[in-house]
């Protein structure tokens, strides 16, 4: 572990070896490869900025963050697959923040299309602008996006590695390089003398990487199978450290209180009895609120108590009457996206029976285990920050910018996180790290935030309401035409991020709605952006996270006025449209045994929705415990495209579920007096072991594109929970938290 970590401290040293590998379309200055990063010491060698090669073996530097999706696990077989190395002697350590590291896949993710009906050319250029990802250095771990970024980049990079090897053991035998084969760790001669790679990767670097040829997946040893995590051991014994955990020589602690009304400025405030406090080191001016500096964490926040501060209002409607005006008001301007029109569907089709329907979702915090924190040390050198993030370039970028510093004089180390769900791919917590270690320079200074500053200083889902109209003839669907409204994440979050947000249709803000596998002639979505400047950002599969809710409660609608099961009812609309997404249907109503048919105390729900490249369809089973609702069990299935590591894709479904059911059954941030009103778990509770249901997971793999899984696994929740009520009670539940409508297990 400590050749790890001296290697973890030496990569924000920039050296000029190019990457393996690069991007196949686009200009020069897309398709130039960025500069590896990693500058190791004697004794090791970088091959690329992902494979590191000393006298231990070899270590992944990956580029995506671990916060408990597994990525680094996969990540490492990826690797290991095409290097021809044993997978658990690979070591994993996360990269620095780097342009080499930027995420190929995600801006490919913002092309106008469905998705599911992507041509070849649109395709090829979603190839293309993935590159430009490099010019943005985007190096972000979200849009379940890690594996369709890494799938090909890390087993080239393990395969440019592997060749590169053989050409120096070639070089240094005098023999041919096609005489010679990999093994374990190890070039391989015809007479089989081994050659381990540490003893070539020095030459090694040295030498231009060739172009490579995959290996074919009938061949892979890892691929395809479940592996036990990288990170497990650690987890288990708690010996992984977090950014929480962060412990270094002459280290003090701080917390911050900040402005309760979520943007305000702060008009004074009165520190003299907290300045009394024995091991109070330093009060801190925040601008926006005050932090303090002590001997302990506990003392930290203990001394902000006894600060009295006089804080300036919000700039938004102080209470939830006011905020829900904003975003009806939202419905009477024009739309700024109609990212589907298919059909007529502003008539109603001769015949056929006319449905309409109003939803609303509330405010959701992300409320990860380990809150905000980082660690910071101001030194003549610059600045190091230990920061569980999501968004390591970005984060340095502002941290900087913050410290007065060039971005290369900051070095951001990224430690396991306890949950991120795009929560710590914003930049606050490690800015204002920054920001209180400023006052203490030469030392560094943990900042943490209290669970109560954590729950209300989020950037939650926003509010959001659907209006849904459909029609019905014949048993099937022949008209949708939905409308959604409540302010836009992409717009808040890229402002934060960048500074700016590009104009034109919003695409996050009607996924889950516009862009679901169903066959139905007349299908028209609309976007409405509300007008309110309460924080929002990007939240576990963001906004088919409720458009999923609309789209798939009224279906379920849709079904029962026609007089169709459910289930059928979609099976019919998705498979001529999607077959992927019939295939999970079907999967779930033989794994369920459904039937259309529930015994009296027991109801069962269904939803399909397609998020991030992956069909997932679930359904739910209820039933009635002397006049409370337990949820009993589920059955869910996707389809991944390529399944890489089947245990961890079924743990990412059934996690995802869970965080989904969560939020439905009493998931809710409210405001009064321009305040959140929920400020810890007591208030913002969530599913626990024994009202959690018995899941079963079916994963398939089609072997179309690779698809999404961290978050996928979402959306279907609480529109399955919600139908799987009305078929146990026969109320329709249109908004949620379901629990201010039904008792449920608690």
């Amino acid at each position: 572990m400590s050749r790890i970590g001296k290697i973890a401290r030496r990569t924000f040293l920039v050296g000029a070896v190019a990457v393996a590998g690069g991007v196949a379309f686009g200009v020069w200055a897309v398709r130039k490869p960025a500069p590896n990063p990693l500058r190791p010491a004697d004794g090791e060698t970088a091959l690329s900025p992902f494979v590191v090669i000393d006298a231990e073996g070899v270590t992944l530097v990956a580029p995506r963050a671990e916060m408990g999706q597994g990525v680094h696990t996969t990540w490492a077989a990826l690797i290991a697959e095409e290097l021809d190395v044993d997978w658990q002697e690979i070591r994993v350590i996360h990269g620095p923040a780097a342009t080499a590291y930027y995420n190929h896949a995600m801006l490919a993710e913002g092309l106008p299309n469905k998705g599911y009906d992507a041509s070849a050319f649109q395709e090829a250029l979603g190839e293309t602008l993935g590159g430009v990802g490099k010019l943005l250095d985007l190096q972000v771990t979200g849009g379940s996006t890690s594996m369709k970024d890494g799938f090909e980049r890390m087993r080239v990079a393990g395969a440019a590695a592997r060749e590169t090897l053989k050409l120096a053991a070639a070089e240094r035998l005098g023999v041919d390089a096609a005489t010679l084969s990999t093994e374990a760790g190890a070039v391989v001669t015809a007479d089989g003398t081994r050659l381990p790679y540490a003893e070539l990767a020095e030459a090694a670097a040295g030498i231009d990487p060739p172009n490579v040829i995959l290996r074919d997946p009938a061949d892979w040893r890892y691929l395809g199978q479940t592996l036990p995590r990288v990170d497990m051991v650690g987890k288990a014994t708690g010996t992984a450290e977090f950014a929480i955990d962060i412990r270094l020589p002459g280290m003090k602690f701080a917390s911050l209180r900040m402005n309760p009304h979520l943007g305000g400025a702060m008009r004074s405030y009165d520190s003299r009895d907290a300045k009394k406090m024995p091991g109070v080191l330093r009060v801190v001016d925040l601008g926006t609120g005050v932090a303090v500096i002590a001997d302990n964490t506990w003392l930290a926040m203990k001394a902000l108590e006894a600060i009295e501060v006089d804080w300036e209002p919000a700039t938004y409607p102080a209470d939830m009457d006011g905020l829900r005006a904003a975003v009806v008001a939202g419905f009477d301007a024009a739309p700024n996206s109609t990212m589907r029109d298919d059909g007529d569907a502003g008539t109603l089709p001769e015949g056929a029976q006319e449905i309409t329907a109003e939803y609303e979702v509330p405010y959701l915090a992300h409320a990860t285990m380990e809150p905000m924190n980082a660690t910071a040390l101001i030194t003549a050198d610059g600045l190091e920050l230990w920061s569980g993030n999501q968004a390591p370039t970005f984060v340095q970028a502002a941290c900087a910018d913050a410290a007065g510093l060039s971005a290369d004089r900051v070095t951001v180390h990224t430690p396991y996180m306890g949950g991120g769900f795009g929560r710590r791919g914003e930049l606050d917590f490690s800015v204002l790290a920054t920001r209180v270690a400023m006052a203490l320079p030469g030392v560094p200074v943990q900042t943490t935030w209290s669970r109560e500053e954590d729950m209300t200083h989020d950037f939650y889902r926003p509010l959001a309401m659907a209006r849904m109209r459909g029609a019905v003839r014949d048993g099937t669907a022949v008209l949708l035409d939905a409308q959604v409204s409540a302010p836009s994440t992409s717009q808040q979050a890229l402002n934060r991020w960048v500074g700016f947000a590009p104009g034109g249709p919003d695409k996050v803000h009607v996924e889950g709605l516009f862009n679901q596998p169903y066959g139905i002639p007349n299908y028209r979505v609309r976007g409405h952006l509300a007008d309110l400047s309460v924080p929002i950002g990007f939240w576990r599969s963001v906004g088919n996270s409720y458009n999923g809710f609309f789209h798939e409660s009224f279906a379920d609608e849709m079904a029962h006025a026609a007089g169709a099961d459910p289930l059928e009812f979609r099976l019919a609309l998705t498979r001529d449209e999607y077959e992927p997404a019939w295939d999970c249907l079907r999967s779930v109503q033989e794994m369920s045994g459904w039937t259309g048919d529930t015994p009296d105390g027991t109801g069962r729900g269904v939803a399909l929705c397609y998020s991030f490249g992956t069909p997932v369809a679930q359904v739910i089973e209820v039933t009635d415990e002397d006049g409370a609702i337990r949820i009993a069990r589920a059955w869910i299935a996707c389809d991944v495209g390529t399944a890489l590591d089947p245990g961890n894709i079924e743990a990412q479904m059934s996690g995802g579920l869970i965080y989904g059911l969560s939020a439905a059954v009493m998931g809710e941030i409210t405001f009064a007096e321009g305040r959140v009103e929920q400020r810890n778990f007591p208030d913002y509770n969530a599913l626990r072991m024994h009202n959690t249901p018995e899941i079963a997971v079916r994963v398939l793999a089609g072997g179309g594109k690779l698809g999404g899984v961290g978050e996928p696994g979402t959306p279907p929740a609480a529109p399955a929970l919600a139908n799987a009520v009305f078929d146990l009670t026969g109320q329709r539940a249109r908004t949620l938290p379901l629990a201010k409508q039904f008792k449920f297990i608690t």
